[in-house]
């Protein structure tokens, strides 16, 4: 797999054109083309030249060479693939083979790429199985393969673009999904002292994913400042193996140290070594949500507590909820929770769902009936 780097041209800096990689080790642009052989068949030619210039040639040539008539979906993903999975994470690269095996494939594999239409995608969305956030990883993977064609001259534009999405019955606000903070103590107090306790007391503090907090080292704790530094997560690899990886959006972030946790953070650390992890299991495993769930019994937390749908990740929901009622201000709690936009992070505040209290108030002193 290409670097990040060989995807910038040295040059300029900006990014590479598709199918077009930089070469440090030869000091020369490569450009991987499909082309017809002498026999008619499909083949894939990859060419080192010294100028951008010369690549975006070649390339423009041999493209003009692909046979796009009668060019199915099921060929285009096998010639599209790797460059659309490169750089996914492990995680996104499952979804989407599973997105195309169980549900693209079958309804449009077979289908011309230059004859699928918008009303041809809403039609599959409609027919596929599944939860909404299941056919979204489905059109997800649909709309990479047709951009792709797009870019690369096969098809006019990506018709997804113009499709429906699927939309599932969500809370109206990610507020309906945190706890309380007596809801906050019954969970802790139902769980028996130990790492798996510690673990959610972590989550729930900090607002830290779960898999950030599985990958927590002893160096990334600041108890001078009372502070966390996130800079790592683990994500499910395929197999039963683990990669260590960035933050969620490629971005560390620091998040608080309250008092709360701050006793289980010394304890658990007071014997480590700086690159020892924080959380694991009672042998010294890893945690992740699979295994946590199971050792408390996760299904009758959500009965103590009734809320029958309760996941491990609406502990991070938790904090943004409780970081606007202590007053924090909206761009505070965006840092801390790392959301990409302003957008995701004010669906935790009461500012909106207070609205009509505070319109009672101004429409009484209109109407002078306070």
């Amino acid at each position: 797999m290409a670097s990040s780097s060989a995807r910038i041209d040295p040059k300029t800096r900006k990014p590479l054109p598709e199918g077009i990689r930089y070469r440090a080790d030869r000091n020369k642009y490569q450009v991987r083309v499909w082309a017809t052989g002498l026999n008619g068949e499909d083949r894939e030619r990859s060419y080192l030249v010294d100028t951008l210039g010369e690549a975006k040639k070649i390339r423009s040539e041999m493209r003009s060479q692909v046979r796009a008539d009668g060019m199915t979906l099921n060929a285009w993903q096998v010639r599209h693939w790797p460059s659309l999975t490169e750089g996914l994470r492990p995680a996104t690269t499952a979804a989407y083979e599973r997105g195309w095996r169980l549900r693209v494939q079958p309804w449009l594999g077979h289908r011309k790429i230059e004859s699928i239409g918008v009303s041809d995608v809403d039609d599959a969305i409609t027919g596929w199985s599944g939860s909404a956030s299941t056919r979204n990883d489905a059109l997800a993977v649909l709309s990479r393969l047709l951009e792709g064609a797009a870019r690369a001259e096969i098809i006019g534009v990506n018709p997804v673009r113009l499709a429906r999405r699927p939309r599932g019955e969500r809370p109206s606000s990610f507020r309906s999904r945190a706890l309380t903070l007596s809801e906050v103590a019954t969970m802790l107090d139902s769980v028996d002292e130990g790492p798996h306790r510690d673990y959610l007391a972590a989550l729930v503090y900090t607002g830290m994913r779960a898999g950030e907090a599985s990958a927590l080292r002893v160096g990334d704790v600041d108890l001078a400042h009372g502070v966390i530094h996130v800079r790592r997560s683990f994500s499910p690899a395929g197999g039963g193996r683990v990669r260590e990886q960035s933050p969620k959006s490629h971005k560390e972030r620091t998040v608080p140290l309250p008092s709360a946790l701050r006793s289980i953070i010394v304890r658990r650390v007071a014997s480590l070594g700086r690159n020892e992890l924080v959380f694991t299991g009672p042998n010294g495993g890893r945690l992740n949500t699979s295994n946590v769930r199971r050792a408390v019994d996760w299904d009758e937390l959500r009965n103590r507590l009734d809320r029958p749908d309760l996941r491990i990740h609406d502990l991070r929901h938790t904090l943004a909820t409780l970081l606007f009622d202590a007053g924090a201000a909206a761009n505070d709690v965006q840092a801390i929770l790392g959301h990409s936009s302003m957008q995701v992070t004010e669906r935790y505040s009461r500012a909106r769902s207070d609205a009509a209290v505070r319109a009672n108030g101004a429409l009484d002193k209109l109407m002078g009936t306070e």
